[in-house]
């Protein structure tokens, strides 16, 4: 693994079960808000599948284009963005070994962005209680973004942004949708099974190994 991490000259990060391991808890405030506050009456696996862009498009795949005005959705949004936050925040660290991680890429001169499409609030939210910002020369959240993932824009945007040409980006993932995002990009991929198991990204070729936390890179990057 040395030898394919020394390949490339930038990591890209998504945030939510890649960096941190909370998905488990944007379900329940996303079970919570749309079946107890809305009514969709979905499952938790219903629930869980639909986890994956910006919020606004969950509540449009969930409920249809017309459902609910903007004003609505981003206010039902910021609503499960702030039960997610005060569940999760006991909890909030960052994944075994990636703190090292952070610091050996930081160290060597390696670029380093995050790709999220969590908002801006989520984001920040990690990032000033962690202290984490003096590590990434980029930040693409669901705000910088018309489309996000599966769509590539999120993970070409980090890499225009930090002058690295796309096939030097290591991405590293937990979401089958976000993988798609990176294939679509033209980048590589590690994979993080917070919340999803390998079988689940069986369709994506550019993944080059899969991994439960970074606790296996430290000493990794030359």
């Amino acid at each position: 693994m040395e030898t394919v991490l020394s390949r490339y000259k930038a990591f890209l990060f998504d945030l939510n079960g890649t960096m941190i391991d909370d998905m488990k808890y944007h379900i329940v405030a996303w079970s919570d808000m749309l079946n107890n506050v809305l009514g969709a009456g979905l499952s938790y696996e219903e629930v869980k599948r639909q986890m994956y862009g910006k919020n606004e498009e969950l509540l449009v795949r969930v409920f249809g284009p017309d459902k609910f005005s903007r004003e609505e959705m981003q206010q039902y949004s910021m609503e499960k963005e702030r039960r997610y936050q005060a569940a999760f925040l006991p909890e909030l660290k960052l994944l075994d070994g990636l703190p090292g991680l952070l610091d050996q890429a930081k160290a060597a001169g390696i670029r380093m962005a995050i790709g999220s499409a969590a908002n801006t609030f989520n984001i920040d939210f990690v990032l000033d209680n962690l202290r984490l910002r003096s590590y990434f020369d980029a930040i693409i959240s669901a705000d910088d973004v018309e489309i996000s993932k599966p769509d590539p824009d999120t993970y070409l945007k980090c890499a225009a942004a930090i002058g690295v040409t796309t096939k030097d980006c290591l991405v590293f993932e937990d979401a089958p949708k976000g993988v798609e995002a990176a294939f679509n990009a033209g980048m590589d991929c590690v994979v993080l099974t917070t919340l999803h198991e390998p079988h689940e990204f069986s369709a994506y070729p550019n993944i080059i190994h899969f991994m439960n936390d970074y606790s296996g890179l430290a000493g990794k990057i030359g």
